[in-house]
């Protein structure tokens, strides 16, 4: 019998990690990660097409303009930042504290090229804005078929 439960456990592990790839591969497709929002602290955020731009808009309180790191390579954007905890000086008794504290890095794969040089970012009452145009489409241009 002994054996009987160690093959059953073997098999459910094996089940559980192909669903974890599963959901994994299918978050990734996205440029997502599952749960990276609500464990790391990250941003959450909206991104949205116009016929010019994308706008991307992510929610980030308390901090300072200067303190956001941006990048975009090919087609991937990352915000980098870190939000920094206050000092109270005195002896402050604390009931409660949620505000949450230190570093978060969000990765978004974005659905066109844009044109990197014009990108521009705000930042307005806690929501981070960056405008991104988008590329122009190359010329369509035709390919002749040889016959060896």
């Amino acid at each position: 019998m002994p054996g009987l439960i160690i093959w059953k456990n073997q098999h459910i592990n094996r089940i559980r990690k192909d669903m974890d790839r599963l959901f994994n591969r299918m978050w990734g497709e996205f440029g997502l990660s599952p749960i990276q929002p609500v464990i790391k602290g990250t941003p959450f955020l909206d991104l949205t097409e116009t016929e010019k731009d994308l706008v991307l808009r992510a929610e980030i309180p308390g901090m300072d303009p200067n303190d956001f790191e941006i990048s975009i390579v090919d087609d991937i954007l990352t915000i980098k930042g870190e939000t920094k905890q206050e000092i109270f000086e005195g002896k402050a008794n604390h009931h409660r504290m949620e505000r949450r504290y230190g570093s978060f890095s969000r990765r978004v794969q974005l659905p066109c090229r844009v044109s990197i040089d014009d990108v521009r970012a705000t930042y307005q009452k806690g929501i981070l804005k960056i405008t991104m145009p988008k590329c122009a489409p190359g010329p369509a241009r035709s390919v002749k078929v040889s016959s060896r």
